[in-house]
């Protein structure tokens, strides 16, 4: 059992994270909502992106959903122009992943949002900060749950 204090304190850490990550995801989402697309599909752009050429199970290992919960958002962004899939050429069997020059467009605008986002965020409050946020974040995404 915790202590009231304690309790209280996880409490609002746990609203703030809420409310913090509603602000971080509302622009791209209104976004996104224009082209008929969500939040995976943002994901999905996002991390190919960053490393183009990925395979599609490289990629659910990054995401860490199924292939069928990321089927429909590589299709639907295949469809619209914004992803391209090849075949490897070592290996018939995987399908690599890149954005094309309209995908890579639209993600960087969606991205930017947050990046501005983020930057006013930690403007004015230091390095130290910042690094203490990103190891909580890294916490955050490694712990699980166990």
């Amino acid at each position: 059992m915790l202590d009231p204090d304690r309790e209280a304190s996880l409490r609002r850490a746990i609203e703030e994270l809420y409310f913090g990550y509603r602000a971080f995801t509302a622009l791209p989402d209104k976004m996104l909502a224009q082209r008929g697309l969500g939040r995976t599909h943002h994901r999905v752009l996002y991390f190919v992106r960053r490393d183009p050429g990925i395979s599609i199970g490289e990629l659910l290992a990054v995401l860490e959903v199924t292939k069928q919960a990321i089927h429909r958002p590589v299709k639907d962004l295949e469809e619209r122009g914004l992803l391209s899939i090849a075949g490897d050429s070592q290996d018939r069997r995987v399908r690599r992943l890149s954005v094309t020059p309209d995908g890579a467009e639209f993600e960087a605008q969606l991205t930017a949002s947050q990046m501005r986002l983020l930057d006013r965020v930690f403007h004015g409050l230091g390095e130290s900060v910042e690094a203490h946020w990103h190891e909580v974040m890294k916490r955050l995404a490694q712990d699980t749950g166990r």
